[in-house]
């Protein structure tokens, strides 16, 4: 055989290898989709990525939350904005401060916050997700949540973060009027407290809160984040299923700490109102919004009850 009839079947081996990988992989996810179809996935778009200036690694993580739509799944967006807000308040003269992992918020810093979440960020992931091929409907979160100020922390301990809220309805019709339209719905982390004003949100807590209202089948948070690690400065340590019986005893042992306290508080609570179940990802990671979803090992941590 000469040398170029070698090296045509070498390629042409490799791409029938390629394509076979391909298809493996479509039918691992095949019973997924069949099985997910119709239900109704809450997305916590959160983390480092979203202010990543490489329009790639942005499109990437919405061309996979489109993916989720076009195969059936009812997506709702929930987005957070911390960085941006931070940014913001800097620009102002306001310095950030917080109590685990939640921002103190007074009447200068809430009107930053809705104007950079509503205005900015907002219109920022709709825009990704119009390119990816969605169709998002924006929708400032205090169109759809309704507060309380919130008075304790997780732990029930006495807090004033000032201009927070603790979500107490979610206007269940107005989100799924949009999902009925065909529309992706993305909301921003805003609530309208009982006085009839603005109160900055705990992104996490607002994800989890739009979930349970919604009896979600999934919530998932992407962040900048493996998932939760035994060992928070050893990424190799990924706890990959975590029952919600165990998150005290990783509380007291420091596992679950600072910024990581809201997202678990938040999840347990999901589930105790009906979410299936709760994953954690790491949004820089290509693709790990379906690697978690759409293969059996998953890429991140599953939260269960139990």
């Amino acid at each position: 055989m000469e040398m170029r009839d070698a090296c045509a079947l070498f390629h042409a081996t490799m791409n029938v290898a390629e394509v076979t990988a391909k298809a493996k992989v479509l039918l691992e996810a095949l019973p997924y989709i069949q099985d997910f179809r119709g239900s109704t996935f809450v997305i916590k778009y959160g983390g480092s990525f979203m202010d990543d200036p490489d329009p790639v690694s942005r499109g990437r993580v919405a061309r996979d939350i489109a993916f989720l739509a076009a195969v059936g799944i009812n997506v709702v967006v929930v987005h957070g904005g911390g960085k941006a807000i931070t940014k913001a308040m800097a620009e102002s003269g306001l310095k950030a401060n917080f109590i685990n992992g939640l921002r103190v918020t007074d009447e200068a810093t809430i009107a930053i916050v809705k104007k950079t979440l509503d205005e900015i960020v907002n219109k920022d992931v709709c825009e990704a997700f119009a390119k990816a091929g969605g169709k998002p409907r924006g929708m400032p979160g205090d169109s759809v949540l309704v507060c309380q100020k919130l008075n304790v922390d997780d732990d029930g301990n006495p807090v004033d973060l000032g201009f927070v809220g603790d979500v107490t309805e979610v206007k269940v019709k107005l989100i799924k009027k949009e999902i009925a339209d065909g529309f992706v719905p993305i909301i921003s982390p805003v609530a309208e407290g009982l006085d009839n004003k603005p109160y900055n949100i705990n992104a996490d807590v607002a994800a989890g809160r739009v979930a349970s209202a919604l009896r979600a089948r999934r919530l998932v948070y992407m962040s900048d984040v493996p998932g939760l690690l035994s060992d928070p400065k050893n990424p190799d340590s990924l706890i990959s299923t975590l029952k919600t019986s165990q998150v005290d005893d990783l509380k007291k042992k420091g596992v679950v700490d600072k910024g990581m306290r809201p997202k678990v508080a938040s999840a347990v609570r999901a589930l105790e109102e009906g979410v299936q179940r709760v994953h954690f990802i790491d949004g820089r990671l290509p693709h790990s919004l379906l690697l978690e979803i759409f293969t059996d090992q998953g890429i991140g941590t599953e939260i269960v009850q139990g």
